[in-house]
C-alpha cells in the first residue's frame, strides 16, 4: 500500500512538471519568441533539471510537500488540458484514500502491539500468581501484583467466616494510606456482600459518594480512606471463595473497560488457583493419612514380630531353666523393656497367711517395691479376681506415695486345673505391669501378657515338681552323709574323752603322790566336761533345727552387758600374750532380744578367736547401729563385728558354717573340736532372725552377726 502511494506521488509529480513546462511554452509564444519544440529538448531539460520527482526510483515525498505541489498544479491553469485536470483530482483523490487507510492500518497496529502487550503482563501476573500451591502466597502475590497492574492505592482480598462475618486476609498498600489487614467486617454487611457477589456480579464505583451503598457500608469506605472501588469475587463451582478488591483512596477514578476485563481474569485465576491449592493440600493429606496408615501397619506388624519374637524368647528362658527365680525374674524383664513399662513385678501367693509377697522386679522409672507383703483381705476385690484367674487394669484416683499416679495391668500366674497335678494351689502369683497414668493396653498387649503368665505358671510347676523331687533327693543323700559324719565324728569325738576317762581312773589308782592324784582328777574332769558340751552342742543343733528351742526376750543395755560377757576371756587372751580390743558406743539403743542366745553367740565366736589366733597378735569386737533404710525394708539392725588375725582359706570360708566342718590349716596348735560351733551359731542367729556372714583377707577375719532390733 505505501508502494502504491508512492506511485501516486511520482505521478502526481510529473503532472505537475509536464504543466508547467506547457505553460512556460505558452507564455514564450505569446511573447512571440516561441522555440521550436523538440522532444529531445525536453527530456534532455527534464533531466538537467535536477528534480526527484524526475526519477520513478526516487523515494516517496512527504505528504504536505505532495500536498502543497498537487495544490499548485491544481490551481493552474491548464488551458485545453481539462482531461489532465480531472486526472490529477483522481490521483489526489486515491492519494487522500491511500494515505486514511494507512493511517487506520498504524492505529490498529498500535492497539494489536498494546493488547498484545497487556497480555503478555497478564500472563506474567498469572503464572506468578499460579506458581505457588500456598494459599497465602497465592493471596500475598495477587493483592501484589493487581496493585502494581492497576496503579492502584489499595488492594485487598475478603475471606468469609462461618456466623463472623469478613476478614482481610491479604493487602497490598501504598503510603500513606493506612493498612486494613486483619480487619473485620460485621457480620450484617458480609450477609449483604454474599448475597450480591455470589451472584457473580461485580461492583464498579467510581465515587462511593454517589454510588447506591448502604450508610453502614458507606461509612466503612469512608474509615478506610476510600474514594473509589473496583470488587471482583472469587467464585468457584458456585462457591464464594472471597472478595478481591481495589481501592482509590486519592480521589474518584472512572475503571476503564479493559480494568474491569483485568481484575475478572485475574480474580478467576485466583479461584482456580485457590481451588488447586485446596486440591493439592487434598491430596497431601490423603499421602500423609496413606503413609501414616502405612507406618501406623508396619509398626503393628514390627510390634507384632517384637512380641513374637519377646514370647519365643521368654518360652525359650523359662522352658529352658528349671529355677523359679530365673523364670519370673526373666518374665518381669522381658516385660518391661519390650512394652516400655515404667515397671514390672511379680508376686507370690500365700493361700494359707493371706498373702502376697513382691519376690521379683525389674524397674526403669519408678521406686523399687520389691520384699513388700500385701494382705489379700485389704484389697478383697482385686484378689478376689485374681484368684478367679481374671485379669484387669486401672489407673489409680489418689497419687501413690512412691509412684505417682501410674496405669496398672494385674495378670494373675494361673495353672488350669486339669494340669495342676502336684500343684498344692492353681494360682501362684500375679504379674503386675505399671505404666504411665494415660496410657491404655491394648487388647493384643493384655493378650500376649496372658500368654507370658501362662508360659510362667507352666515353667514354674515344672520347676517345683523339678525342685521337689531333688530337695527329696538332696535331703536323702544329705541324711546319708550326716549319717556317716555323725558315726564318724561323734563315735571319734566320744570315745577320746572316755579312752582319756580310762587312762585317768587308771593312773589314779597307782598314783605315787597326792600331787599326781590331782593332776589325773583334773584331767578326768576336763574329759568329762568335753564329753558334756558335745553332747550338749548336739542336742542344742537338734532342737535348733527342730524349731523347739525356747527364746525368751528382754531389753538389754549393752554398753553395761557386753563387759561381763568379755571378762571371762581377758585372762585366758593374756595368757595367750593376746589384745583384746571392745568398742560400743555409750549411747547404743537397746536392743530387745533373747540374752541367753545372744551371749552364748559371741562367747563361741570369742572362744574361737582366741582358740585360733596365733600368739602376740589382736582381736577386736565392735558393735554399732544400722539404722532403717528403704534397702533393709526400715528395720534397724544392730551389728556385732568380730575380727581377729587368722585367715581362713578361701576354698573353706563357704563351709565354715557346715556341721561337722574343720579348717585345718587354721588350727596350727591342734586344739582340735567337732565342728559344730560355727553350725550352732548360724542356727542360733537364725533363732533371733538375724544373720552372720564371714570374710577373710589380707590376714584377717571378720565374722558379721546382725541382729534387728525391735
Amino acid at each position: 500500500m505505501e508502494a502504491a502511494l508512492e506511485q501516486v506521488e511520482q505521478l502526481l509529480a510529473r503532472l505537475s512538471l509536464e504543466r508547467v513546462i506547457e505553460e512556460e511554452e505558452n507564455r514564450q509564444e505569446d511573447q512571440g519568441d516561441r522555440p521550436s519544440r523538440d522532444p529531445s529538448r525536453n527530456s534532455s531539460s527534464a533531466k538537467s533539471t535536477g528534480d526527484p520527482s524526475s526519477d520513478p526510483k526516487s523515494p516517496r515525498t512527504s505528504s504536505s510537500s505532495s500536498d502543497q505541489s498537487a495544490r499548485s498544479s491544481a490551481q493552474s491553469p491548464a488551458p485545453d488540458t481539462s482531461q489532465d485536470t480531472g486526472l490529477t483530482d483522481a490521483l489526489l483523490q486515491i492519494r487522500a484514500n491511500l494515505s486514511r487507510v494507512l493511517d487506520s492500518y498504524d492505529h490498529q497496529v498500535e492497539q494489536i502491539q498494546q493488547q498484545s502487550a497487556q497480555s503478555h503482563s497478564v500472563a506474567s501476573i498469572t503464572q506468578r500468581i499460579r506458581q505457588s500451591l500456598d494459599p497465602g502466597e497465592i493471596l500475598n502475590s495477587t493483592v501484589i501484583e493487581v496493585r502494581q497492574a492497576l496503579q492502584a492505592d489499595r488492594v485487598v482480598i475478603h475471606s468469609f467466616e462461618d456466623d463472623a462475618g469478613s476478614v482481610i486476609v491479604a493487602e497490598s498498600v501504598a503510603a500513606p494510606w493506612r493498612s486494613l489487614l486483619g480487619e473485620r467486617v460485621s457480620q450484617a454487611i458480609a450477609e449483604q456482600r454474599i448475597a450480591y457477589f455470589r451472584q457473580g456480579h461485580y461492583r464498579i464505583v467510581d465515587d462511593i459518594e454517589t454510588g447506591d451503598y448502604s450508610p453502614e457500608l458507606l461509612e466503612l469506605f469512608r474509615q478506610q480512606q476510600t474514594r473509589a472501588v473496583l470488587v471482583a469475587p472469587i467464585l468457584r463451582d458456585d462457591q464464594l471463595l472471597g472478595l478481591l478488591s481495589v481501592h482509590q483512596c486519592s480521589g474518584i477514578r472512572h475503571w476503564q473497560p479493559h480494568e474491569v476485563d483485568l481484575l475478572r481474569y485475574l480474580s478467576e485465576q485466583v479461584a482456580i488457583a485457590l481451588q488447586q491449592s485446596r486440591l493439592y493440600q487434598q491430596a497431601q493429606q490423603l499421602n500423609a493419612d496413606l503413609e501414616q496408615q502405612i507406618v501406623r501397619r508396619a509398626e503393628q506388624m514390627e510390634r507384632v514380630l517384637k512380641y513374637e519374637s519377646m514370647l519365643k524368647r521368654i518360652t525359650d528362658k523359662v522352658r529352658d531353666s528349671l529355677d523359679e527365680s530365673q523364670i519370673l525374674q526373666a518374665a518381669v524383664q522381658e516385660l518391661t523393656l519390650v512394652l516400655g513399662l515404667a515397671g514390672c513385678n511379680s508376686a507370690l501367693y500365700d493361700l494359707e497367711e493371706g498373702t502376697s509377697t513382691i519376690r521379683y522386679e525389674y524397674t526403669h522409672s519408678i521406686p523399687t517395691f520389691y520384699g513388700r507383703v500385701a494382705q489379700m483381705d485389704d484389697s478383697p476385690d482385686i484378689y478376689h479376681q485374681l484368684k478367679q484367674g481374671l485379669y484387669f487394669q486401672f489407673c489409680s484416683l489418689y497419687p501413690n506415695p512412691q509412684r505417682g499416679r501410674v496405669a496398672m495391668l494385674a495378670c494373675p500366674i494361673f495353672v488350669d486345673a486339669n494340669s495342676s497335678e502336684g500343684m498344692e494351689q492353681a494360682v501362684l502369683g500375679d504379674l503386675w505391669l505399671i505404666h504411665r497414668k494415660e496410657y491404655v493396653f491394648n487388647e493384643f498387649e493384655i493378650r500376649m501378657v496372658q500368654q507370658v503368665a501362662n508360659q510362667c505358671a507352666i515353667a514354674i510347676r515344672q520347676a517345683r515338681l523339678y525342685q521337689a523331687a531333688q530337695a527329696q533327693v538332696t535331703e536323702l543323700e544329705r541324711l546319708n552323709q550326716l549319717k556317716d559324719q555323725f558315726l564318724s565324728t561323734v563315735s571319734h569325738e566320744l570315745r577320746t574323752p572316755i579312752a582319756n576317762v580310762k587312762m585317768a581312773i587308771h593312773m589314779l589308782k597307782t598314783a605315787p603322790s597326792e600331787e599326781k592324784q590331782k593332776q589325773y582328777l583334773s584331767i578326768l574332769e576336763s574329759e568329762l566336761a568335753r564329753e558334756e558340751e558335745l553332747i550338749n552342742d548336739l542336742l542344742d543343733l537338734q532342737r535348733l533345727e527342730e524349731s523347739v528351742f525356747p527364746i525368751t526376750v528382754e531389753r538389754i543395755d549393752l554398753p553395761n552387758w557386753l563387759p561381763a560377757l568379755v571378762e571371762p576371756f581377758r585372762t585366758r587372751i593374756a595368757n595367750s600374750q593376746q589384745t583384746l580390743e571392745v568398742s560400743c558406743a555409750e549411747d547404743l539403743p537397746p536392743l530387745v532380744t533373747d540374752p541367753t542366745i545372744l551371749r552364748r553367740i559371741l562367747a563361741e565366736l570369742l572362744n574361737n578367736a582366741c582358740k585360733y589366733t596365733p600368739k602376740g597378735l589382736s582381736i577386736s569386737l565392735d558393735v554399732s547401729l544400722h539404722p532403717p533404710t528403704e534397702e533393709n525394708g526400715f528395720t534397724a539392725y544392730t551389728i556385732f563385728r568380730l575380727q581377729n588375725q587368722a585367715e581362713i582359706p578361701n576354698a573353706d570360708l563357704p563351709h565354715i558354717f557346715e556341721k561337722f566342718y574343720r579348717v585345718l590349716q587354721v588350727d596350727r596348735y591342734k586344739h582340735g573340736g567337732t565342728g559344730l560351733g560355727l553350725a550352732l551359731v548360724q542356727k542360733l542367729v537364725e533363732q533371733l532372725s538375724g544373720t552372720i556372714s564371714a570374710d577373710s583377707a589380707d590376714g584377717w577375719t571378720s565374722f558379721t552377726v546382725k541382729i534387728p532390733s525391735r
